[in-house]
């Protein structure tokens, strides 16, 4: 015997389950409260000897995505998103943070927006400035991070490294990060071209300069420490560093601000920038860089790629394809 249902008839039934559960008689009473409020974020899993937690600073959003990418590839940028099911209007990334427990060291790399610049602290909206409560969400405290590991010194990457007064948010951590973004994005001499760069120089030297006896100037295919190892990457800023995670015998990599959109920058590698300090070097890094991924078929990390940033990079005829898998890296056993 049919039943004779069709999807037309399926979705009836099922209004008319839920009105009638709204008559009077009914067992549902007055809705729940909406809850107005994010859960704490943070994702756990082992890699190797290392356990590593993902924390989230909150969403960063970017506004108009023709703002922000341009160059090669950006009169596609509408059908990219559309395609993907993404707004065509708004970019907004991510921010990934990574914790890593080599069983000697607890390493955070990058801080997220913070708190330390008052108004610019915001300058992207009030959704970032997540990362200290979702880190001690995971049950990790401040004052436990050994290091923190810089992958560059723009605002969303270590304007967390102190508070708004100044102080240190890691009383006991050292700060690894290369020199030459040390010395460029604490320069006033470099406070020219868009404007951001003002806010950026001084939200640096507030931050950076609180941890100036504390520096590991970190260098090129070198270990930072045991099992994490710096690759630099320029373009995006003068001292841009990706790191290579290894532990028996699994790499992942922490990319950073190697490529900001999953699929407009993976897509079109060579498309530009807006707040690249090198447009042109930092798409010809992200180029190589990427076609390394591919190639290795290691693991990545990025740091503005959806929640928790966590998959692979493959070809895909001129560019790259993004293959978020948190599930196949997520291993407690």
């Amino acid at each position: 015997m049919t039943t004779g249902l069709t999807r037309r008839g399926v979705f009836g039934v099922a209004a008319a389950a839920g009105a009638a559960a709204l008559l009077p008689g009914g067992t549902a009473k007055a809705a729940a409260p909406m809850r107005n409020e994010l859960p704490p974020a943070w994702h756990r899993f082992k890699w190797g000897e290392f356990e590593a937690t993902v924390i989230s600073d909150g969403s960063l959003p970017l506004g108009k995505p023709q703002d922000s990418f341009v160059g090669p590839g950006a009169n596609q940028i509408t059908g990219l998103l559309a395609g993907e099911f993404l707004d065509p209007e708004a970019a907004t990334l991510e921010q990934n943070i990574l914790v890593l427990n080599t069983g000697r060291q607890l390493l955070l790399f990058d801080t997220g927006m913070g708190e330390s610049m008052g108004a610019d602290s915001q300058m992207f909206g009030p959704t970032t400035g997540r990362m200290l409560a979702n880190l001690r969400a995971a049950g990790i405290q401040p004052e436990q991070i050994d290091m923190v590991v810089a992958t560059h010194a723009h605002c969303d990457h270590v304007w967390g490294l102190v508070d708004a007064r100044g102080q240190r948010v890691f009383p006991n951590a050292q700060v690894a990060i290369n020199e030459a973004d040390v010395r460029f994005w604490t320069d006033d001499a470099n406070k020219r071209g868009p404007a951001f760069m003002n806010a950026f120089i001084e939200g640096a030297k507030k931050n950076l300069n609180a941890y100036r006896d504390r520096f590991v100037m970190v260098r090129n295919e070198q270990e930072v420490v045991p099992g994490v190892t710096a690759i630099f990457t320029p373009g995006h800023t003068v001292g841009h560093t990706c790191y290579a995670i290894t532990s028996r015998g699994r790499t992942m990599v922490n990319t950073g601000d190697l490529a900001h959109h999953q699929v407009l920058l993976l897509r079109h590698p060579m498309m530009e920038f807006s707040f690249d300090t090198d447009p042109k070097q930092s798409a010809q890094t992200r180029s190589r860089m990427l076609d390394r991924l591919a190639t290795d078929r290691h693991a990545v990390l990025s740091y503005h790629f959806p929640w928790p940033g966590l998959g692979h990079v493959r070809k895909a005829g001129e560019g790259f394809d993004w293959v978020a898998s948190p599930m196949n890296v997520t291993n407690l056993g």
